[in-house]
């Protein structure tokens, strides 16, 4: 089932709230600027210098206010124009640029990896989301290739749905350690808008859209 879901309030919120503090600044400003205008002394009016200065201040909070409303219709318009491209990957898989993969119901977790060099032996460990180990796997020497993970725990348990993230330990035949490029690879179920941005929701996991490297087409059933 997929779904596209905007929590739009986590993103207003604060530019609605920075909007109704300037506001309530703005009208003090006027109310006292007009008062002092009325009860100057004829006598000894208002020096011209400081009045002058006290426009200036009255034109700073006119422009502060007209710029917060329009840096909240921007990105307004950012976050739905977002919303529109993710809704094209629901249905699809894609290449995501995080170790982290989701791990849900009968859907195993799914990454791709390329080793940097010739290597003599690559070993992969899985760790949960406390960061305690729950897998090791022992691969080819083949500088690419691809790991799923059913959620079976090196103690023959099954782990429970989460994040899980990938790490990769090579080494050449010099026993040197190689870098290694991952990619998580699933399914995407739905769109998220908030706080941190447009998200899409990967197994039960959530990515920021520009994590997304690749779209590899509509996922097989």
């Amino acid at each position: 089932m997929t779904a596209i879901s905007s929590s739009t309030t986590a993103v207003a919120a604060p530019a609605t709230g920075a909007a109704k503090t300037i506001g309530a600044d703005f009208n003090m400003f006027l109310k006292m600027l007009t008062t002092q205008m009325k009860n100057q002394d004829p006598l000894d009016p208002m020096d011209t210098a400081q009045f002058t200065q006290q426009l200036a201040q009255f034109s700073q909070v006119e422009q502060t206010m007209q710029q917060s409303g329009t840096l909240r219709d921007v990105l307004a318009k950012l976050n739905s124009q977002d919303l529109m491209m993710g809704a094209g990957f629901i249905g699809r898989d894609v290449a995501i640029a995080s170790p982290v993969a989701g791990l849900i119901g009968q859907t195993p977790a799914h990454w791709s990896y390329a080793v940097k060099g010739e290597a003599t032996s690559v070993t992969a460990t899985i760790f949960d989301a406390a960061k305690q180990p729950v897998r090791t796997i022992a691969l080819s020497r083949d500088h690419a290739g691809d790991i799923r993970w059913d959620g079976v725990r090196s103690d023959g348990q099954r782990a429970p749905d989460g994040s899980y993230t990938l790490t990769l330990t090579a080494q050449d035949a010099k026993g040197l350690p190689l870098d290694a490029t991952i990619l998580s690879r699933g399914k995407v179920s739905g769109i998220v808008s908030g706080g941190e941005g447009t998200m899409v929701a990967v197994n039960g996991a959530e990515f920021k859209m520009s994590l997304v490297k690749n779209v590899l087409g509509a996922a097989a059933e």
